[in-house]
């Protein structure tokens, strides 16, 4: 697969993997498929995404296990910030200086490496000035515990105040056919600081492959049942743009996710989808879409069936769109 550049000289492979869905979220998993996935992305050098928070804790050790004897062929990518206590609950943001140190150490341990690739803050802490965070980031870089800084879901001029403390090589935002906030002003942004930019659920959260055609077809378990695109009239009128990325699919001879990701792929040449998966199948499938060729005219069309904003329902419940783009 051939490699992108994101910032700073982090360079990985087009396509990553999202670990997410592996431990928490999306329904049950089966942990043997999960470390089976994770370890085909091993032999193939592809960027690792997982975070703290991600089943408590969990993720980054599955991460951990599976990678184990095999650390130098991976870019492996953790993030902090997104606070949970005891019993799962989430308790907050936190970006202070302290907590920085103390976050990346465990994940250290957790993951079983001695240095972090690519080290992000989840989510910006409104209390804690972004310069005493990237400072305390910027510490672990010269202690030889993290390669490379990011960021997730900031704003323009947050990221551009980190940029000025210390250089980020990465923003990781959601963005996808129907997610696509960041033209805004947040990839012009990234663009002019030579900040690379990850997208994370770049297939819609699974919704964009055409494998839901109700709500009920989510597992009972599944964060997706609640989400907002997924509820009420919101799930049938998104239900038409999956099936138009289908069509064009078809006419493509590829699969839906594999389109829906050359898109992503199509949009500039410093962004790099991180699609999530626990099943093997999937994955292969995800990967087609580095051989899937776009034409103007496939670009075309799929810019006026998906304009900005024309998916149905916020991208999280209120309290979660309170902690983006800030």
């Amino acid at each position: 697969m051939q490699t992108r550049e994101l910032g700073q000289g982090l360079s990985v492979p087009a396509l990553g993997l999202g670990c997410m869905g592996m431990s928490e979220f999306y329904g049950a998993a089966d942990e043997a498929e999960s470390l089976a996935v994770i370890r085909r992305a091993v032999e193939l050098g592809l960027m690792l995404d997982t975070a703290d928070m991600y089943g408590s804790g969990r993720n980054e050790d599955l991460v951990g296990r599976a990678i184990r004897g095999h650390r130098n062929r991976v870019v492996v990518a953790t993030k902090f910030g997104n606070v949970r206590g005891p019993a799962g609950e989430f308790l907050g943001v936190n970006g202070r200086p302290d907590y920085v140190r103390s976050a990346c150490e465990a994940s250290l341990r957790r993951l079983g490496v001695e240095v972090i690739d690519l080290y992000y803050q989840h989510r910006v802490d409104p209390q804690t000035p972004i310069e005493d965070t990237v400072g305390a980031m910027a510490d672990l870089v010269r202690q030889g515990k993290v390669r490379h800084l990011g960021l997730s879901e900031a704003a323009p001029e947050t990221i551009r105040r980190a940029c000025a403390v210390h250089p980020i090589a990465a923003l990781q935002t959601e963005y996808s056919l129907w997610s696509r906030d960041p033209e805004h002003q947040i990839l012009a942004t990234c663009r002019a600081l030579g900040v690379g930019f990850v997208a994370y659920s770049p297939l819609g959260r699974g919704f964009l492959t055409g494998r839901f055609k109700r709500p009920e077809d989510f597992p009972a378990d599944d964060w997706r049942r609640n989400h907002p695109r997924f509820s009420g009239d919101n799930f049938s009128r998104n239900l038409a743009l999956a099936e138009v990325v289908k069509s064009i699919a078809d006419e493509k001879g590829c699969t839906p996710a594999a389109l829906a990701l050359a898109w992503v792929l199509a949009r500039d040449p410093q962004i790099v989808p991180i699609p999530g998966t626990k099943h093997l199948g999937y994955f292969v499938e995800n990967l087609a879409a580095a051989e899937v060729q776009l034409s103007a005219g496939d670009l075309d069309r799929l810019d006026q069936a998906f304009p900005l904003g024309i998916a149905a329902g916020e991208r999280y419940h209120p309290q979660g769109m309170k902690a983006i783009n800030l």
